[in-house]
């Protein structure tokens, strides 16, 4: 078994010692491409460490992150004394397209109901009937607003000088009409940047640019689906996606989310007939989870069985701070069904409005004739001026730095929280993105507490506000990569003396208050 296993890797593993990418991340990809190929099956050993660096050319220090990455990913587990195996969750893929429900898959006890069609009624004066759609967040730089970077963090002078050096470029480059489907070398950056940090095998062909992520997926939507089509919604779930996909008039079928992701089995139940699903696999909008191996192929394999797409939400993937991140799901796709959708609104700024996705080759003809039929496509300026930023790798640079700032402000959320809230804010920790959740007691409302939040100038969120259908959670969704560490301190202090407040008035019942939004 040793042997065939290192004879695989040896023989399907290429190495390039010019390449920028890093050889760990090349070997890892390699093996990641075998395992998901079926030359590796679940529970096969792989060779030692020691072993494969010898026959591979590499140190054993380089071996040691790859098998340590892999174990990140799920791809492989390792037994004390026993060795590193293909990890068993590979078996979930078979099992999931079989029809077969793990235990662990368990129904709910209540289980919930598709959100009615949005209205189709005639036009009146007024305009046609709307779909119900959901206020989205607000944007004010406070605490503990969600889903801003650190703005004060931003190098603008390093900005100015990649604008100023574009702007001395080539008139008809600098003024002219761009490209509709994106800035070339921008696709090209980004294509490269995928391929390099989230193992997605891609070309830049496959990459659309757009007006952020929102953009994204009502194109998405409007393309891909019918009025009617049911898509599997994580409940709770993005707000801004929920719009979107309501835009294009599809029937979202709320799925409830636990510690492993979006239950796959609950929604095969409740609509087979799927024709789509919305994901955020890297960091659950807003619970915060991260999608296990085992539930990422269970999702691959259901939507091969239904002929369904999936949109991989990766909003702020890619500030992770614990060890290395899950595999995207797009990079464990071989049935071609993901849609990837990126932004820089979370990398860079909010400003900007430019995000993108990246298509199955099999929809890249339909993209282009969508884009170059009707759409005029981003200002090529600032798509110019990102891409120069990405080549020069500035913006690698700047990721760097952006986790370890987010890492700090969240170690000051966390201890800010044990300081001042305990007892009334349970603050869960986070090894990924730019928010949290916490748990409030349960005689303390979450619509009352964020009303009475915003009196004091403190944005919190109500986990509900994000709820296709009610769920059994009490608490609120806290922002902390925008604010500084003693805003954020701040921001606890005020919020722990509003709950007590609550707390110490009279006639408050355990379990008692509105539960609603009001």
């Amino acid at each position: 078994m040793v042997k065939r296993a290192g004879g695989a890797l040896l023989q399907s593993i290429k190495i390039d010692q010019r390449s920028s990418r890093p050889l760990a991340t090349q070997i890892a990809n390699g093996v990641r491409d075998i395992i998901l190929a079926g030359a590796l099956r679940a529970g096969d050993r792989l060779p030692a460490t020691r072993t494969l660096a010898s026959e591979l050319g590499v140190s054993r220090t380089t071996m040691v992150e790859v098998f340590e990455r892999l174990v990140a990913e799920g791809l492989v587990e390792s037994r004390t004394g026993a060795g590193t195996f293909v990890s068993r969750a590979l078996d979930a893929a078979g099992a999931a397209a079989s029809g077969a429900v793990t235990p662990t898959e368990a129904a709910p006890d209540a289980a919930p109901a598709p959100l009615s069609r949005p209205s189709t009624a005639a036009p009146t004066r007024s305009g046609p009937a709307l779909p119900a759609f959901a206020e989205r967040l607000p944007h004010t730089v406070r605490a503990f607003t969600t889903a801003l970077p650190a703005l004060d963090m931003f190098p603008i002078a390093q900005w100015s000088r990649q604008t100023a050096k574009h702007w001395r470029g080539k008139r008809d480059v600098v003024l002219g009409y761009g490209d509709a489907t994106g800035y070339p070398p921008l696709r090209r950056a980004i294509a490269a940047h995928l391929r390099a940090t989230h193992g997605i095998a891609c070309d830049d062909g496959q990459i659309f640019i757009v007006n952020g992520a929102q953009q994204a997926f009502h194109l998405i939507g409007s393309v891909l689906l019918q009025p009617g089509d049911k898509v599997w919604f994580e409940n709770p779930g993005a707000i801004g996606a929920r719009n979107a996909l309501l835009a294009a008039r599809a029937e979202l079928v709320p799925l409830p989310v636990d510690r492993d992701g979006l239950v796959v089995a609950h929604g095969q139940r409740v609509a087979p007939d799927f024709r789509m699903a919305f994901v955020t696999p890297s960091h659950q909008q807003p619970l915060g989870v991260t999608m296990s191996l085992t539930r990422r192929f269970q999702l691959l394999a259901a939507a091969e069985v239904a002929g369904a797409w999936i949109i991989e939400d990766d909003y702020d993937g890619e500030f992770h701070y614990g060890g290395h991140p899950q595999p995207a799901l797009k990079s464990v796709d071989r049935a071609e069904r993901v849609l990837y959708v990126g932004t820089f609104s979370k990398t860079l700024f909010p400003a900007l409005r430019l995000g993108y996705f990246l298509v199955p080759a099999s929809l890249v003809d339909t993209f282009e004739a969508v884009f170059r039929s009707y759409l005029p496509g981003m200002p090529s300026n600032p798509q110019a001026i990102v891409a120069g930023f990405m080549d020069e790798g500035h913006f690698a640079t700047h990721l760097r730095r952006m986790r370890r700032t987010y890492m700090e402000r969240h170690r000051v959320l966390i201890e800010a929280a044990r300081r001042h809230l305990a007892g009334l804010l349970d603050v869960e920790e986070a090894d990924t993105g730019l928010h949290t959740i916490g748990h409030l007691r349960a005689d303390l409302p979450e619509a009352e507490v964020t009303r009475r939040a915003e009196h004091r100038k403190v944005t919190v969120a109500p986990i509900q506000r994000f709820c296709l259908t009610p769920v059994a959670l009490n608490g609120l969704v806290l922002g902390f990569s925008g604010i500084k560490p003693a805003e954020i301190e701040a921001g606890a202090v005020t919020l722990a003396r509003l709950l007590e407040d609550m707390v110490s008035e009279p006639g408050r019942l355990a379990g008692g208050g509105d539960r609603g939004e009001g």
